[in-house]
């Protein structure tokens, strides 16, 4: 028998497929994995069935359809003030996943640190592992998830090459402040390194906080890779459409890994985005409707015996379970799926070494009445 040493000898099959593999097994209510119960826009879904029935189906072009780049270029200078040329710093990704991994994949070399803060985006640390990189974390704590960036200043080290943030953060829901981003120019000033964002939940943001994206700060934008997901802002996870945006020097690297990664993503869907996208109200008010979700459901949760986190973005919300119970998050996690039908994600699988402080993660991008069926459960326990 052949032997074939694992790239990846720590990575098994992730907490997302356990947790939903078990909803099903059980029935459960699944307020684990990150997707909507209900359906996106029907004019977007509209617009698909239309550019498909109209023969927009062969590749599109490997940096993406160059109208929706567009439409993207006008939606960060709108929002942010930043501009981004179409042609040369904006490429269509499948998804906000392959964006990170090109953008890793196209400058970390091996013996490369990366830094990121833990708990984390779980496709992150093996990423950076897969290219030979070393994964350099920051634990941060509930339940403000605070960053000492005294701290991050003690990690950095002449194979510093990049630092990853992530804002609004899942699974956290915590978003970065102004004096974070200042710190954070302050840290890299005078160096190589570089930053990748992940701001796939920028439009998910509450209680008057504000996305403060990295493309706001010159000193910044010069040096980041942005990515972003369209799944997310239009309840279109299985589509797998998302994109980047980078500086030229850095985009011209990142478009060539990506097209032999991909090589070009969906062709009638990109048109019918960039179609749905010339509407700036089909973006602007998705604080405002995931508010009313998030708001219904820790209202709800207030009279449970977890205890809310606070969450100013995504469409999470993390609570801790210290007055219900010390066991592990994992085995209470599968005990709320078998013995109380609801399932959740354990925030340790956010952690490389699985440091629980007794939190769960509940996603609540669902209908009302799933809401409220799930938490008349959860009053249970």
């Amino acid at each position: 028998m052949m032997l074939l040493k694992s790239k990846l000898p720590k990575v098994g099959t992730t907490i997302f497929t356990v947790m939903s593999q078990l909803a099903v097994q059980y029935s459960a209510i699944n307020l684990s994995q990150g997707f909507p119960d209900y359906d996106s826009p029907p004019e977007l879904i509209g617009l698909v069935d239309k550019y498909m029935k109209e023969g927009y189906n062969q590749y599109a072009p490997m940096a993406g359809l160059m109208k929706l780049r567009e439409r993207i270029a006008e939606k960060q200078l709108l929002l942010h003030q930043s501009d981004y040329n179409p042609d040369t710093e904006i490429t269509i990704t499948a998804g906000g996943t392959q964006a990170i991994f090109t953008a890793l994949a196209c400058v970390i070399r091996p013996g490369d640190e990366v830094i990121i803060f833990e708990p984390a985006y779980d496709s992150y640390a093996p990423t950076v592992t897969l290219l030979g990189g070393v994964v350099k974390p920051v634990e941060l704590s509930p339940p403000h998830y605070a960053i000492n960036w005294n701290e991050v200043k003690d990690l950095l080290s002449p194979r510093t090459r990049m630092i990853m943030i992530n804002s609004p953060n899942n699974p956290t829901g915590i978003t970065l402040s102004d004096e974070d981003m200042q710190e954070l120019l302050s840290l890299i000033k005078n160096t190589e390194i570089l930053i990748l964002s992940d701001e796939v939940y920028e439009h998910l943001i509450y209680d008057g906080k504000q996305h403060l994206s990295v493309s706001r700060y010159p000193g910044l934008k010069e040096r980041s890779f942005i990515t972003v997901s369209f799944g997310k802002l239009f309840h279109t996870t299985g589509w797998k459409v998302g994109y980047c945006l980078a500086p030229e020097w850095l985009m011209t690297e990142f478009r060539k890994v990506h097209q032999f990664l991909v090589f070009s993503v969906n062709t009638p869907v990109q048109y019918a985005i960039a179609d749905f996208l010339g509407n700036a109200e089909n973006y602007s008010g998705l604080n405002n409707f995931f508010q009313v979700k998030k708001d219904f459901f820790s209202n709800l949760l207030k009279d449970t015996r977890f205890d809310l986190l606070p969450c100013f973005g995504s469409y999470f919300q993390s609570v801790q379970y210290t007055r219900i119970s010390d066991e592990k998050d994992t085995d209470l996690a599968k005990r709320l799926i078998t013995e109380f039908g609801v399932a959740s994600i354990p925030v340790s699988a956010f952690y490389g070494n699985g440091t629980d402080h007794r939190v769960l993660r509940f996603c609540f991008a669902k209908k009302q009445e799933t809401l409220e069926k799930a938490v008349d459960r959860l009053s249970g326990v």
